[in-house]
């Protein structure tokens, strides 16, 4: 059995924002810490903290292939996988062209897919692992102009749960991580391309009010969003346990908005999340 200390951890999207300080925080723990994203040169500081830098682009079979097999090389073993690699498209459904709608789809759901098959051999072999999948309050809630981000944290969150059910035999666990409000950068990346999507289009006027909204949100909120630290506690908390919660839900309004979503009818919530525009 490998001590909690020893154990070795790959985080994807480890270059920025919650994959960063959550890799920083597992590495101050004791962990053997692997961050990978296409951008090594962003992960410096995670080797100076004591990490690895790990070159992957979860949407390249080879380059998976080729990731996990560094790890494996160098360390032996993979006790814990944390998918966090993920961006949003936003824009109305038809102003989305479907080969972007199914970018998204490649990096939050197939690009996870990847991974976790490349991986899960090694978890089986070991009789014990655990992965760990950022998914989003937006994987139970919804809002306008990121039918394609819900989509695919929707279809995220329903895989992780059936592949729990597939790995429990192996002593392997699934934990889904649902963020609410977090103070990075992935909100405010979008505006720009969201409002060029629009352009002369029949959705623009609603975008640009959508879009304006959004602004003032991070903008307002800049002092109340949660900072990705949380999320980084609560992996490392995950980490941790021998039996962790199915779920995580961190961050500004993430138990808020889940509780407003089972509680009320899809309309009346529909009607809450518009007074919001």
């Amino acid at each position: 059995m490998t001590t909690s200390k020893h154990k070795v951890i790959v985080v994807t999207g480890a270059s920025s924002g919650i994959g960063k300080t959550g890799a920083l925080r597992l590495i101050s723990e004791g962990y053997t810490v692997y961050g990978a994203a296409r951008s090594v040169d962003k992960m410096q500081d995670l080797v100076v903290a004591g990490g690895h830098a790990l070159p992957l682009d979860v949407t390249d079979a080879s380059s998976v292939k080729q990731a996990v097999a560094q790890v494996l090389k160098e360390q032996g073993r993979i006790d814990v996988l944390w998918n966090n690699a993920g961006y949003s498209v936003a824009g109305a459904v038809e102003d989305v062209p479907l080969l972007d709608a199914r970018q998204q789809f490649e990096v939050n759901l197939f690009g996870v897919a990847e991974i976790t098959k490349t991986v899960l051999p090694q978890m089986r072999k070991q009789r014990s692992g655990l992965i760990i999948n950022t998914s989003s309050v937006g994987g139970k809630v919804f809002s306008p102009l990121n039918a394609w981000y819900h989509a695919s944290k929707f279809a995220l969150e329903g895989w992780s749960d059936a592949l729990r059910l597939e790995l429990a035999a192996f002593n392997i666990d699934v934990v889904v991580l649902e963020p609410g409000g977090i103070k990075t950068d992935f909100g405010r990346t979008m505006y720009e391309p969201l409002l060029k999507r629009a352009e002369g289009g029949a959705y623009e006027a609603f975008t640009q009010r959508i879009a304006a909204s959004y602004e003032r949100y991070y903008t307002a909120n800049d002092s109340t969003l949660s900072p990705p630290s949380v999320v980084g506690e609560a992996v490392a908390k995950i980490v941790q346990s021998t039996r962790p919660p199915t779920r995580y839900a961190v961050g500004y309004m993430a138990r808020t908005a889940l509780a407003l979503r089972w509680l009320l009818s899809d309309r009346l919530f529909s009607r809450m999340i518009m007074t919001q525009f």
